[in-house]
């Protein structure tokens, strides 16, 4: 199915439908032009919101798996990886890309030369019970060691030494970036879940826009974005700003633009919540094509029913239940516009996840941290 398609089946309790209606510290980095900023934080609501606007469809889940683009990570890279977690909790992978649309080039993610780019990474771990997680993003320009890996093309790509995170995905796709995720962490990841520009954007104005606080003025002319202090309803073209800025808040740094992103995002996953039994069918059937049209799966999340039951198991999971932490990094000495993980922190925040325990505060104490911290608030 086109992802610009338009074409819509009958709605349950529609117009169309006869059947009964169902209810639903560091200095500041040198500026940069344009990035291709990939956008994380609609994936990780985009299942949840699966579930309720999959509320009263029945017959059209069939249609609506046609829209899930999915990856079979687990083959392309065997078993030669780190020993699934036996305590009840799991790791998911969530990347944002510039890959599912033409679209995405004109809101400034897609790639001139025609390849596909993803930024910003998070590392979701749902703890044992399902009502807490702990969320850890990657810097996109972490400098690491990548492991050599074969994407799920069966084509294999050579390690590299001092190179940027997200060259990972950019050099191998989705096999690429969880392998080097599970290279620098230990951890396996457990499922994979990716968001392209588009679909963010689209899924946001379908919820009806996203309510957050900024403490200071905002603006980045670069992101096309201008907000006073204030209480604000963001749009979808807004909230993809605000989630892209760098320059218009902190120290100019990727690490201020995560700060935000992880704001957003709990914000995001209240206003989900929002969405719910009186939410019309209509409104509810385009959520979930939304959704479904903007996510890239691995396989075992490829299709309605498996994305259903695996968000069934977050809908515990409040904003005030999310702990939400950088990796812990330092700036490079020798360029200011990289940054280099700081080892023994970092290794507290692995040993936290590792045994299903909440991070330790001291784990980010001391690190770089984009001084961006409560400039938005969900």
């Amino acid at each position: 199915m086109s992802a610009d398609s338009t074409a819509e089946p009958d709605i349950p309790g529609g117009p169309e439908s006869r059947g009964p209606r169902q209810s639903g510290k560091g200095r500041r980095r040198k500026p940069r032009g344009k990035g291709r900023k990939g956008l994380v934080v609609a994936a990780w609501t985009a299942a949840g919101v699966v579930v309720l606007g999959g509320t009263g469809l029945g017959y059209v889940y069939f249609k609506l798996n046609g829209n899930i683009d999915s990856v079979d990570i687990d083959q392309a890279l065997g078993t030669r990886r780190p020993a699934k977690a036996d305590d009840g909790s799991q790791n998911i992978l969530v990347l944002g890309s510039d890959t599912r649309a033409g679209g995405n080039r004109e809101l400034g993610g897609g790639a001139d030369d025609g390849s596909a780019r993803s930024d910003t990474a998070m590392i979701v771990h749902v703890h044992e019970g399902r009502k807490k997680a702990s969320v850890v993003s990657i810097p996109r320009d972490t400098l690491i060691d990548r492991p050599a890996c074969t994407d799920t093309d069966g084509t294999t790509h050579d390690a590299a030494s001092n190179v940027m995170f997200n060259s990972a995905y950019s050099t191998g796709g989705a096999a690429c970036a969880v392998k080097t995720v599970e290279a620098l962490s230990g951890i396996r990841m457990d499922h994979y879940l990716e968001v392209d520009f588009r679909g963010f954007q689209k899924l946001i104005d379908e919820l009806g826009g996203v309510t957050v606080t900024t403490t200071e003025d905002i603006r980045d002319p670069e992101s096309h974005l201008d907000l006073e202090q204030g209480t604000h309803r963001l749009t979808g073209e807004q909230a993809l700003g605000l989630v892209r800025t760098r320059h218009g808040v902190g120290d100019g740094s990727d690490l201020g633009r995560i700060q935000l992103q992880q704001a957003f995002l709990k914000a995001l996953v209240e206003e989900v919540k929002h969405v719910g039994l009186f939410t019309g069918p209509k409104k509810l059937y385009n959520l979930a094509d939304t959704a479904t049209r903007a996510v890239t799966t691995d396989s075992e999340l490829g299709s309605v029913n498996s994305l259903m039951s695996f968000a069934s198991g977050l809908k515990g999971i409040s904003a005030s239940n999310m702990t939400m932490v950088t990796m812990p990094v330092q700036y490079d000495t020798a360029d200011a516009n990289r940054v280099v993980l700081d080892e023994s922190k970092a290794e507290l925040v692995w040993t936290a996840l590792k045994n299903d325990r909440p991070i330790p505060k001291s784990a980010t104490e001391g690190t770089a941290t984009g001084e961006a911290e409560g400039v938005v608030r969900p």
